[in-house]
Protein backbone atom coordinates (compact mmCIF):
# COMPACT_ATOMS: atom_id res chain seq x y z
CA UNK A 1 0.00 0.00 0.00
CA UNK A 2 1.49 3.48 -1.00
CA UNK A 3 1.32 5.85 2.24
CA UNK A 4 1.30 9.43 1.69
CA UNK A 5 3.82 11.46 2.66
CA UNK A 6 6.47 9.33 2.94
CA UNK A 7 9.01 7.40 0.12
CA UNK A 8 7.43 4.48 -1.53
CA UNK A 9 9.71 2.18 -3.43
CA UNK A 10 6.91 1.66 -6.34
CA UNK A 11 7.79 -0.40 -9.79
CA UNK A 12 7.61 1.58 -13.39
CA UNK A 13 4.71 0.03 -15.15
CA UNK A 14 4.12 2.08 -18.00
CA UNK A 15 5.24 5.34 -19.73
CA UNK A 16 3.03 7.55 -21.08
CA UNK A 17 2.96 11.59 -22.41
CA UNK A 18 2.62 12.89 -19.09
CA UNK A 19 5.00 10.94 -17.06
CA UNK A 20 5.44 7.49 -15.62
CA UNK A 21 2.76 5.16 -14.15
CA UNK A 22 3.81 3.27 -11.02
CA UNK A 23 1.94 1.12 -8.97
CA UNK A 24 2.42 -2.51 -6.88
CA UNK A 25 -0.14 -4.76 -5.52
CA UNK A 26 -2.49 -2.47 -4.35
CA UNK A 27 -2.07 0.64 -6.84
CA UNK A 28 -1.59 1.08 -10.48
CA UNK A 29 -2.36 4.15 -11.35
CA UNK A 30 0.39 6.76 -9.53
CA UNK A 31 1.46 9.42 -11.82
CA UNK A 32 5.75 9.95 -12.01
CA UNK A 33 5.49 13.38 -14.26
CA UNK A 34 7.96 14.11 -17.16
CA UNK A 35 10.15 16.19 -15.24
CA UNK A 36 10.82 14.10 -12.74
CA UNK A 37 11.63 10.72 -14.56
CA UNK A 38 15.02 9.68 -14.25
CA UNK A 39 17.72 9.93 -17.61
CA UNK A 40 17.99 6.17 -17.50
CA UNK A 41 14.95 3.78 -16.52
CA UNK A 42 13.12 0.39 -18.00
CA UNK A 43 9.03 -1.14 -17.74
CA UNK A 44 9.60 -3.03 -14.52
CA UNK A 45 12.58 -1.32 -12.58
CA UNK A 46 11.50 -0.23 -9.31
CA UNK A 47 12.03 3.33 -8.32
CA UNK A 48 12.28 5.08 -4.82
CA UNK A 49 9.58 8.31 -4.95
CA UNK A 50 8.01 10.20 -2.45
CA UNK A 51 4.07 10.68 -2.33
CA UNK A 52 1.78 13.37 -1.68
CA UNK A 53 -1.48 15.16 -3.12
CA UNK A 54 -1.50 17.69 -5.88
CA UNK A 55 -3.35 20.88 -6.53
CA UNK A 56 -6.14 18.25 -7.87
CA UNK A 57 -5.98 16.49 -4.07
CA UNK A 58 -4.77 13.07 -6.27
CA UNK A 59 -1.91 11.08 -5.21
CA UNK A 60 0.85 12.07 -6.96
CA UNK A 61 4.72 10.72 -7.22
CA UNK A 62 7.80 12.58 -6.88
CA UNK A 63 11.37 12.16 -6.83
CA UNK A 64 12.00 15.89 -5.15
CA UNK A 65 13.32 15.21 -1.42
CA UNK A 66 10.77 17.25 0.81
CA UNK A 67 12.00 18.67 3.96
CA UNK A 68 9.47 17.58 6.07
CA UNK A 69 7.56 13.94 6.38
CA UNK A 70 4.72 12.69 7.78
CA UNK A 71 4.86 11.90 11.13
CA UNK A 72 8.05 13.58 11.29
CA UNK A 73 9.32 17.55 12.85
CA UNK A 74 10.74 19.78 10.87
CA UNK A 75 11.38 23.82 10.35
CA UNK A 76 9.93 25.37 7.79
CA UNK A 77 9.27 28.66 6.31
CA UNK A 78 6.00 30.30 5.88
CA UNK A 79 5.63 30.84 2.13
CA UNK A 80 1.92 32.37 2.11
CA UNK A 81 -1.27 33.16 4.45
CA UNK A 82 -4.52 33.41 3.05
CA UNK A 83 -8.23 32.77 4.24
CA UNK A 84 -7.39 29.13 5.16
CA UNK A 85 -4.40 29.10 7.21
CA UNK A 86 -0.45 29.73 6.58
CA UNK A 87 1.25 27.50 3.78
CA UNK A 88 4.78 26.48 4.43
CA UNK A 89 7.45 25.84 2.01
CA UNK A 90 8.01 21.87 2.36
CA UNK A 91 10.65 21.70 -1.06
CA UNK A 92 7.50 20.80 -2.96
CA UNK A 93 5.37 22.20 -5.72
CA UNK A 94 2.38 22.55 -3.72
CA UNK A 95 2.66 23.93 -0.13
CA UNK A 96 2.16 22.55 3.32
CA UNK A 97 -1.16 23.82 5.25
CA UNK A 98 -0.89 24.68 8.65
CA UNK A 99 -4.98 25.63 9.28
CA UNK A 100 -5.71 28.26 11.49
CA UNK A 101 -6.44 25.69 14.83
CA UNK A 102 -3.11 24.42 14.49
CA UNK A 103 -1.08 26.97 15.04
CA UNK A 104 0.33 27.75 18.10
CA UNK A 105 0.39 31.69 17.67
CA UNK A 106 -0.55 33.35 14.39
CA UNK A 107 1.88 32.46 11.38
CA UNK A 108 3.80 35.42 9.66
CA UNK A 109 4.62 35.21 5.75
CA UNK A 110 8.70 34.58 5.57
CA UNK A 111 8.99 33.69 9.23
CA UNK A 112 10.23 30.24 10.07
CA UNK A 113 8.57 27.61 12.54
CA UNK A 114 9.21 24.24 13.80
CA UNK A 115 5.98 22.01 12.87
CA UNK A 116 5.05 18.51 13.03
CA UNK A 117 3.65 16.79 9.40
CA UNK A 118 0.85 14.67 10.10
CA UNK A 119 -2.47 13.08 7.83
CA UNK A 120 -5.73 14.64 8.86
CA UNK A 121 -7.78 11.65 8.99
CA UNK A 122 -11.00 13.72 8.24
CA UNK A 123 -9.95 15.23 4.78
CA UNK A 124 -7.59 12.62 4.24
CA UNK A 125 -4.64 15.69 3.47
CA UNK A 126 -1.51 16.00 4.57
CA UNK A 127 -1.16 18.94 7.13
CA UNK A 128 1.06 20.43 9.91
CA UNK A 129 0.82 21.95 13.05
CA UNK A 130 2.98 23.76 15.88
CA UNK A 131 0.76 23.20 18.22
CA UNK A 132 3.88 20.53 19.26
CA UNK A 133 3.06 19.12 22.40
CA UNK A 134 0.23 17.34 20.96
CA UNK A 135 2.92 15.21 19.45
CA UNK A 136 6.03 14.78 21.82
CA UNK A 137 4.81 12.14 24.48
CA UNK A 138 7.17 11.24 27.22
CA UNK A 139 5.16 8.76 29.13
CA UNK A 140 6.98 5.88 27.56
CA UNK A 141 10.86 6.57 27.27
CA UNK A 142 13.04 4.52 25.12
CA UNK A 143 16.16 6.01 26.45
CA UNK A 144 19.07 5.92 28.44
CA UNK A 145 21.39 7.88 30.36
CA UNK A 146 24.46 9.12 28.55
CA UNK A 147 22.85 7.76 25.39
CA UNK A 148 23.65 9.90 22.00
CA UNK A 149 20.14 11.35 20.78
CA UNK A 150 19.06 13.65 17.57
CA UNK A 151 17.74 16.63 18.54
CA UNK A 152 15.80 19.31 16.84
CA UNK A 153 15.68 22.87 19.39
CA UNK A 154 12.06 23.90 19.16
CA UNK A 155 11.89 26.97 21.36
CA UNK A 156 13.77 28.98 24.13
CA UNK A 157 11.98 29.10 27.14
CA UNK A 158 12.98 31.02 30.74
CA UNK A 159 15.29 27.59 31.73
CA UNK A 160 16.83 27.45 28.31
CA UNK A 161 16.06 25.35 25.35
CA UNK A 162 13.43 23.07 24.20
CA UNK A 163 14.47 20.11 22.47
CA UNK A 164 12.85 17.25 20.43
CA UNK A 165 14.97 13.99 20.81
CA UNK A 166 14.99 11.37 17.98
CA UNK A 167 11.05 12.64 16.77
CA UNK A 168 9.31 11.56 19.76
CA UNK A 169 10.41 13.05 22.98
CA UNK A 170 10.17 16.18 25.11
CA UNK A 171 13.84 17.55 26.52
CA UNK A 172 15.34 20.55 27.86
CA UNK A 173 19.08 21.85 27.41
CA UNK A 174 20.19 24.63 30.81
CA UNK A 175 20.99 27.55 29.75
CA UNK A 176 24.12 27.18 31.77
CA UNK A 177 25.55 24.51 29.71
CA UNK A 178 24.97 25.89 26.26
CA UNK A 179 28.25 26.78 25.11
CA UNK A 180 28.00 26.71 21.03
CA UNK A 181 25.94 29.02 19.23
CA UNK A 182 22.07 27.58 19.51
CA UNK A 183 19.24 28.66 18.02
CA UNK A 184 15.36 27.15 17.06
CA UNK A 185 14.90 25.22 13.98
CA UNK A 186 18.81 24.06 14.55
CA UNK A 187 19.19 20.02 14.02
CA UNK A 188 22.28 19.11 16.27
CA UNK A 189 23.67 15.63 18.51
CA UNK A 190 23.11 15.49 21.71
CA UNK A 191 22.97 13.39 24.91
CA UNK A 192 20.74 12.41 27.59
CA UNK A 193 22.13 13.70 30.93
CA UNK A 194 19.55 12.68 33.12
CA UNK A 195 15.73 11.17 33.25
CA UNK A 196 13.68 12.83 36.09
CA UNK A 197 11.13 10.85 38.09
CA UNK A 198 8.28 12.58 36.05
CA UNK A 199 9.95 11.51 32.65
CA UNK A 200 11.32 14.88 32.12
CA UNK A 201 14.71 14.68 30.44
CA UNK A 202 17.95 16.89 30.34
CA UNK A 203 20.35 17.14 27.85
CA UNK A 204 23.52 17.90 27.44
CA UNK A 205 25.37 19.01 23.90
CA UNK A 206 28.47 17.51 25.06
CA UNK A 207 29.38 13.82 26.13
CA UNK A 208 28.50 12.65 29.42
CA UNK A 209 30.85 11.11 32.19
CA UNK A 210 34.51 10.21 31.42
CA UNK A 211 33.83 9.89 27.54
CA UNK A 212 33.38 13.85 27.76
CA UNK A 213 36.97 14.24 28.27
CA UNK A 214 38.02 12.41 25.77
CA UNK A 215 37.47 15.35 22.89
CA UNK A 216 37.94 18.10 25.57
CA UNK A 217 41.31 17.04 26.24
CA UNK A 218 41.79 16.24 22.70
CA UNK A 219 40.52 19.89 21.43
CA UNK A 220 42.54 21.42 24.19
CA UNK A 221 45.71 19.30 23.11
CA UNK A 222 45.35 20.15 18.93
CA UNK A 223 44.97 23.64 19.99
CA UNK A 224 47.93 23.87 22.12
CA UNK A 225 49.79 22.52 19.32
CA UNK A 226 48.73 24.74 17.24
CA UNK A 227 49.29 27.58 19.21
CA UNK A 228 53.08 26.29 19.50
CA UNK A 229 52.63 24.33 22.64
CA UNK A 230 50.93 27.20 25.14
CA UNK A 231 48.24 29.04 25.96
CA UNK A 232 47.69 31.43 28.37
CA UNK A 233 44.85 29.71 30.40
CA UNK A 234 44.66 27.40 33.63
CA UNK A 235 42.63 26.02 36.24
CA UNK A 236 42.30 29.24 37.81
CA UNK A 237 41.48 31.47 34.79
CA UNK A 238 38.22 32.97 34.53
CA UNK A 239 35.21 30.83 32.89
CA UNK A 240 34.18 33.53 30.15
CA UNK A 241 37.85 33.67 29.23
CA UNK A 242 37.54 29.37 28.66
CA UNK A 243 33.80 29.52 27.35
CA UNK A 244 35.61 32.35 24.68
CA UNK A 245 38.34 30.66 23.85
CA UNK A 246 37.11 26.41 23.80
CA UNK A 247 33.29 26.84 24.18
CA UNK A 248 33.11 24.38 27.43
CA UNK A 249 32.67 24.87 30.59
CA UNK A 250 35.20 25.45 33.13
CA UNK A 251 34.51 22.34 34.88
CA UNK A 252 34.95 20.41 31.81
CA UNK A 253 38.40 22.32 31.13
CA UNK A 254 39.86 21.49 34.58
CA UNK A 255 39.07 17.98 34.14
CA UNK A 256 40.43 17.92 30.18
CA UNK A 257 43.59 19.44 31.54
CA UNK A 258 43.64 17.18 34.46
CA UNK A 259 43.76 13.87 31.98
CA UNK A 260 45.98 15.68 29.88
CA UNK A 261 48.40 16.29 33.08
CA UNK A 262 48.05 12.58 34.06
CA UNK A 263 48.83 11.60 30.95
CA UNK A 264 51.70 13.20 30.86
CA UNK A 265 51.15 15.79 27.67
CA UNK A 266 51.17 19.07 29.16
CA UNK A 267 52.25 20.67 32.36
CA UNK A 268 50.07 23.23 34.34
CA UNK A 269 51.95 26.71 35.41
CA UNK A 270 50.59 29.58 36.88
CA UNK A 271 50.68 31.46 33.95
CA UNK A 272 48.82 28.47 31.57
CA UNK A 273 49.05 25.43 30.35
CA UNK A 274 52.62 23.75 28.06
CA UNK A 275 52.77 20.75 26.34
CA UNK A 276 55.12 18.31 27.12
Amino acid sequence: MIELGNYNTLKILRETGVGLFLGDDDVDDLLLPTKYVPVNYEIGDEIRVFCYLDHEERPIATTLNPLIRRNSFGFLKVAEVNDFGAFLDWGLEKHLLVPFGEQQTKMIEGKSYVVFCYLDEKTFRLVASSRLNKFVKNEELSLSPKEEVDLLVSRKSDLGWDVIINNKYRGLIFTNEVFQPIEVGMSVKGYVKNIREDNKVDISLKPIGYSSLEPAAKQIFEQLELEGGYIALHDKSAPEEIQEKFRMSKKVFKKAIGTLYRERKIEIKNDGIYSL
